[in-house]
């Protein structure tokens, strides 16, 4: 890979400056694409926005910047958050401070403007395969601000297929996130909302989904998906709840989508669970009611309190073997089980070895 050094005027940089949002960001006159599809939306802080501007003003050295160079024109592989937020500056989106005074850029003397317009970045120009830029691409974030897993997944997999999942999944109030947002954890902008519904999508092997559809002309099979599980969702559980926000939707659809469910029934069973307070986990409740395993639902444990109370009952003595054993040989268990309406109380505790109550455990 070849890497050349040049420095570039900030002047240059921002000519013909436009940032026409989901179509793209451009500057350096149109040849200078700021915002490729493998990068993450502009993510920057107002103290870090500042911070450049700042940097800019008193003439100090900023972080090198890299760009692949294309023939007749560019990209910008690393430096993308302070390149928008110079551009943002000159065409006066945003101020800095200075004591009681609030600079905009077009409140600066000529001099201080033409400081700025002047001040040289030194940016290398990146040349060589799509596989050595993308390996730097990764090298180089590895200092900065962390990428997330699918932030770095785009870089490696960017092509048609990419720019079309990222308008309907990774914009500000893009499709997705207007549909999924009661459902989904998450930022569309840090590729959280496009991770999931690949993830759900894929069963997991997001990698693969990618690369398989890296240059299909569009997205339609992953969106038309996504709808199908949001609206699976919202037919088998009528009646909204914080708790089904981040339960993995997809996972459940992909297994149950085909059965039959009654959603009175489970509007009925989500009531008294909600109501439980053995139930510790209650997002846990929705995917208990469909593939019936009690680990969803994290029930309350005996407390220390209980297990002496129970221990000391039983004089040591495991309920099951009938031998003797210290207390932290020993495991508590419900007599009556949970599901069979058994309480986390001390009535309903008793005592057994360890070896006695995982035998239990793994009928």
């Amino acid at each position: 890979m070849n890497i050349d050094p040049k420095q570039i005027p900030i002047s240059e940089i921002v000519k013909n400056y436009v940032d026409n949002a989901e179509e793209g960001v451009f500057g350096y006159n149109g040849k200078l694409n700021i915002r490729p599809p493998y990068q993450r939306e502009f993510i920057y802080k107002e103290k870090q926005r500042n911070a450049v501007i700042e940097t800019i003003r008193k003439s100090f050295p900023l972080n090198v910047m890299y760009w692949v160079n294309n023939g007749d024109s560019f990209e910008v592989l690393d430096g993308q958050q302070r390149t928008v937020s110079i551009c943002q500056y000159i065409k006066g989106e945003f101020s800095i401070s200075e004591g009681n005074n609030i600079l905009f850029f077009h409140n600066l003397t000529n001099e201080e403007q033409e400081k700025i317009l002047n001040y040289n970045l030194m940016v290398y120009f990146c040349d060589g395969t799509d596989k050595e830029k993308l390996d730097w691409f990764k090298i180089i974030n590895i200092a900065g601000e962390k990428l997330a897993d699918q932030e770095l997944r785009n870089a490696v997999y960017t092509g048609s297929w990419l720019a079309d999942a990222k308008l309907k999944f990774s914009k500000t109030n893009c499709a997705a996130y207007l549909l999924g947002k009661d459902y989904l954890n998450g930022s569309p902008i840090r590729q959280e909302f496009l991770e999931t519904a690949i993830q759900w999508i894929s069963n997991d092997e997001i990698e693969d989904y990618m690369s398989k559809h890296q240059h299909k002309p569009n997205a339609n099979e992953l969106w038309l998906y996504f709808q199908n599980v949001i609206n699976w969702v919202k037919v088998i559980f009528s009646n909204y709840r914080k708790e089904m926000k981040g339960v993995n939707w997809g996972n459940l659809y992909n297994q149950f989508k085909d059965k039959q469910f009654d959603s009175a029934f489970l509007e009925r069973e989500v009531i008294k669970f909600m109501k439980d307070e053995d139930v510790t986990k209650k997002s846990g409740i929705y995917e208990y009611l469909l593939d019936g395993q009690e680990k969803h639902l994290n029930i309350r444990r005996f407390n220390d309190n209980i297990k002496r109370e129970a221990y000391e009952k039983q004089k040591g003595i495991c309920k099951n073997c009938k031998k003797h054993f210290d207390i932290t040989e020993m495991e508590p268990d419900h007599i009556t089980p949970w599901h069979e309406g058994g309480k986390t109380i001390v009535e309903n505790c008793q005592m057994l070895c360890k070896d006695c109550n995982r035998r239990k455990s793994g009928k």
